[in-house]
């Protein structure tokens, strides 16, 4: 039905209207003196359109008003236009819908610190809702880039550095936006395709260079897992080059890698002007039209955010015969089947009149203060200073530029963060400036700043007192000294550090805020110097998307705790934890490093990498992270079983290994179950070790349950020599603990037989199984 619909679309389609739909439109360029003009729309629509570019994220309307809006700019398109066909709305989505009145939940490296699939399903499925009730169908989110290198600013929008990690949270994401059916779900988009994360010197949009085997096994996976997991629907190119080839226009890697091997049949995005790129950027077209014609033949389906490529300059190309109709046909049919696939075609519009109510309810903010909860990861806590008691308190100093600032609660893609182009750079040449009606100002929806959260928790006895101390950038130390006062003589001191993030320059972290130096910005680091001078017992919270290195904190401080950004709930979840009120149960999806002199590192470097021969170290430190992926401390303890396995010995049938799990501390407590592979004799170089399996179980004081990973051979596949995807027979080493660096029982399972020679879109997810009931240390049971 729908591959008829299309083609019978195609078949009565001009060559403008076609050019048409593989192109966009900003929401801006459809306004005149500041406001939508019908009329005037319906010039600049006349054949149509593909996408219009942002309605939420480039305005300050509220939901009810981008509705309106939407449905009278899809009246245009399928009133006032000849074929009648309705416009797609794209919007960002990273951690929420980037849009006034919409939930912000923690960034994306802080869902992937909750290393919780169901709870990342839950976050998408409210931003499914809300992007749908305004009628925005795609949304250019998740970021399923593996991210080793902490300067590159855009860090915070991975789901981390394991590529099994990134790939079971991107599914779970992709699951939740999408729905059980495209006709009620968002188009989601998996980004960079492919390697962007792991640019020369951490740099934006700069060069990759990047090996077959590595571009697969690693890069790729994540994508992989989303397409054959959860059916992603669209995917979007990498800025960068990958050995001298712009992603963009690079049909090895967007036709082959991602069609052919892969399985991908949906819709391919351009990233924002990254067509004209390939002319202003990477010199590998020399005029718009041979950038738009590289681009398409590459199987670049869909110029964003304009058609400053694939308009005019592809008209000319196809009727001199520089270029074959053949090809637009084939993105043409990919971008109608994704408007036919949301049931654009069926039910273009949608009812202003219940918009309202569905945006930022109680219950959305109860799951973005849940996700904030889990999202928080306890580094270090000496003597056990943590969880604060509120009653035992008597004076309680709250420091720091990331105290009591809601602005610094949000990363890069949050609203209003990432507006700041707009309301204060006027566009800063990126984004277009709406006017008065549509401006977009910084309009919060209600956040939780951490000061609000603690003075909500401790009883009204309890002095607090409050200090920024200094800002997050610049030289000015002039309200340390006022800072370290306020800590002097306080029962605890609590520190709030970290970094401002977005895209504009004042910034520290996100997109185009890449760093040479993975410390602490201005002098942050002086302020912390002088509390924990005082002696009084000092937590320190960083509140950042970068991950900074700071051993000298984690040396002196009482406590650390990452709490990435947290988003609209995030002072009061951060306040939670501190208190004990919720448990910390988030895990690091990156490795923390020491210096950014060991960037990159991470948990499963090849054999050979991660250590420096023949000492081991370097010369002047460890080569070990600070602290290693999968590392985060609970408030109570937990001890492992020996690790059985149920395997036939086979490279073609699964392995079942279970572990059973005790928490032997007094507390109620959530342990991440990990669980490592090690292939020991392998024809090509392997990792150390990789992450298989993860699953989060709750005990309280002194129950148990089993853990069981089902691992299928498939997920044990590399590229061998000759580039095939396959099992060898061999021996495989597997451990399981809290954190890859800490392996609490191992197990070895011999394979025998021939060569399994396997597919990558044919891997299988590990199934994780924990059984509803628990058992005490008294032998009884309880069913959660």
């Amino acid at each position: 039905m729908t591959d008829a619909r299309v083609e019978d679309l195609l078949g009565r389609m001009t060559l403008d209207e076609k050019l048409a739909q593989i192109g966009s439109i900003w929401l801006t360029d459809l306004l005149r003196g500041g406001e939508l003009d019908d009329d005037f729309a319906a010039e600049q629509l006349r054949h149509g359109i593909g996408h219009v570019t942002r309605i939420g994220a480039s305005t300050g309307l509220r939901p009810e008003e981008s509705a309106r809006l939407m449905n009278r700019i899809q009246r245009v398109a399928v009133e006032r236009t000849r074929l009648g066909i309705p416009v797609m709305v794209h919007e960002e989505a990273v951690a929420g819908y980037l849009a006034r009145g919409a939930t912000q939940f923690p960034q994306a490296i802080g869902l992937a610190s909750t290393w919780d699939e169901a709870l990342v399903e839950d976050v998408a499925d409210v931003i499914r809702r809300q992007m749908v009730a305004v009628g925005a169908r795609h949304a250019l989110s998740p970021v399923l880039d593996v991210a080793r290198d902490a300067r590159w600013g855009r860090v915070e929008e991975t789901y981390g550095e394991d590529p099994y990690l990134c790939g079971r949270l991107g599914t779970a994401y992709v699951r939740g936006l999408q729905g059980e059916d495209l006709r009620t779900g968002v188009i989601a988009t998996g980004k960079h395709f492919l390697g962007y994360a792991l640019s020369e010197g951490g740099m934006n949009h700069a060069p990759v260079q990047l090996g077959p085997r590595e571009l697969r096994e690693v890069y790729a996976e994540p994508f992989g897992a989303a397409i054959r997991d959860a059916g992603l629907a669209s995917i979007m190119n990498s800025y960068s080059s990958v050995d001298g080839i712009p992603c963009a226009g690079s049909a090895a890697i967007l036709d082959g890698l991602l069609r052919d091997e892969l399985g991908f049949d949906g819709v391919v995005v351009a990233d924002y002007y990254a067509v004209r790129l390939l002319m202003t950027h990477h010199r590998v077209a020399s005029s718009p039209g041979e950038a738009g014609a590289l681009a398409l033949r590459a199987g670049l389906d869909l110029e964003l955010p304009g058609r400053e490529c694939y308009g005019e300059p592809l008209r000319a190309l196809v009727e001199d015969g520089r270029l074959p109709i053949e090809l637009v046909d084939r993105a043409v049919r990919r971008v109608l089947r994704s408007k036919v696939q949301v049931g654009l075609f069926d039910q273009p519009y949608v009812d202003e009149g219940r918009v309202a109510s569905l945006f930022d309810t109680p219950a959305d903010r109860v799951l973005a203060r849940r996700a904030a909860i889990e999202s928080i990861v306890l580094l270090t806590n000496a003597g056990g200073v943590l969880p604060l008691d509120a009653g035992g308190l008597r004076r309680l100093a709250v420091i720091g530029p990331a105290a009591d600032d809601r602005r610094l609660l949000q990363g890069d893609y949050h609203y209003p963060a990432h507006l700041e182009m707009s309301f204060e750079d006027g566009g800063g040449g990126l984004l277009p400036s709406g006017g008065s009606a549509f401006a977009p100002g910084p309009y919060y929806v209600e956040h939780v700043t951490p000061l609000a959260g603690i003075r909500s928790l401790v009883p009204a006895d309890v002095e607090v007192s409050y200090a920024a101390g200094c800002e997050i950038s610049g030289d000015d130390a002039a309200g340390i000294a006022a800072a370290a006062d306020a800590a002097r003589g306080a029962d605890v001191a609590v520190v709030f550090v970290g970094g401002r993030s977005g895209l504009t320059r004042e910034c520290t972290v996100g997109e185009a805020r890449d760093a040479s130096d993975l410390g602490l910005t201005g002098v942050q680091q002086q302020l912390v110097d002088s509390v924990l001078d005082t002696g009084t017992p000092t937590v320190v919270v960083l509140v950042s998307g970068r991950v900074h290195a700071v051993p000298a904190i984690a040396a002196r401080a009482a406590a650390l705790v990452q709490a990435w950004l947290p988003g609209e709930e995030g002072g009061a979840a951060i306040a939670d934890v501190l208190f004990g009120i919720a448990e910390p149960s988030g895990r690091l999806p990156v490795s923390m490093p020491r210096t950014v002199g060991q960037v990159p590192v991470h948990h499963d470097h090849r054999a050979g990498g991660g250590r420096a021969m023949f000492y081991g170290d370097y010369s002047d430190g460890p080569t070990t992270p600070l602290f290693a992926f999968g590392h985060g401390l609970t408030y109570t303890s937990f001890a492992y079983g020996p690790l059985e396995v149920v395997s036939s010995g086979s490279t073609t049938d699964a392995i079942e290994l279970s572990v059973a799990v005790t928490n032997t501390g007094s507390r109620d407590g959530t342990e991440v179950v990990q669980l490592y592979v090690r292939d020991d004799v392998a024809s090509v170089v392997r990792p150390y070790q990789q992450l298989v399996g993860f699953g989060r179980v709750q005990l309280a004081p002194g129950e148990s349950t089993s853990v069981t990973f089902t691992v299928h051979p498939s997920r044990l596949a590399f590229y061998d020599a000759a580039m095939r995807f396959v099992v060898e027979p061999g021996a495989f080493r597997f451990s399981v603990g809290g954190a890859s660096d800490r392996a609490e029982s191992q197990a070895t399972v011999v394979l025998s037989g021939d060569v399994a020679e396997y597919r990558q879109r044919e891997i299988v997810a590990t199934a994780v199984s924990v059984p509803a009931e628990r058992t005490s240390a008294a032998g009884s049971s309880r069913t959660t």
